[in-house]
């Protein structure tokens, strides 16, 4: 039964999916924080279609968390979800996808199984503070 994802499934929640769901124009989105731990934090804003391909991301490099001020930073991730208009925060069906960014990969990105004994896998990168699995479509996610 163990198959390469085709979409991903991710319930809103309060934790790490507290912002996902569909824009009024019918995008899907998730804004969330991806980091490197000791090297840099993030704000990221991924958009997608109808589909669930990705149409659009824009990731904001805060720097290491010493280097910068939380009030900015809670500042700038509400504008980037202000930004998004009138939304409605739900469940939303996405395909895996990476971007790069000065070398950094981020997206939900599969893992393919490295021997017969795993499983795919697909986790948000940078930080790995999502990981999802079979089934693709169950919404949940392990931490």
């Amino acid at each position: 039964m163990n198959g390469k994802p085709e979409l991903i499934a991710i319930d809103h929640d309060n934790y790490h999916a507290q912002h996902i769901g569909t824009t009024k124009d019918g995008l899907q989105f998730f804004l969330t924080t991806p980091f490197e731990p000791g090297i840099a934090e993030y704000i990221a804003l991924f958009k997608f279609d109808a589909l669930g391909n990705l149409v659009d991301s824009d990731i904001e490099p805060l720097g290491p968390r010493s280097s910068f001020s939380v009030d900015e930073a809670k500042a700038k991730y509400s504008s980037k979800l202000e930004s998004l208009g009138n939304i409605s925060l739900e469940r939303i069906e996405v395909k895996p996808f990476s971007v790069e960014l000065n070398g950094t990969k981020f997206g939900l990105i599969a893992i393919e199984p490295e021997d017969e004994d795993d499983i795919w896998s697909v986790e948000l990168l940078p930080g790995n503070y999502m990981a999802f699995f079979e089934p693709w479509d169950s919404g949940v996610y392990d931490t």
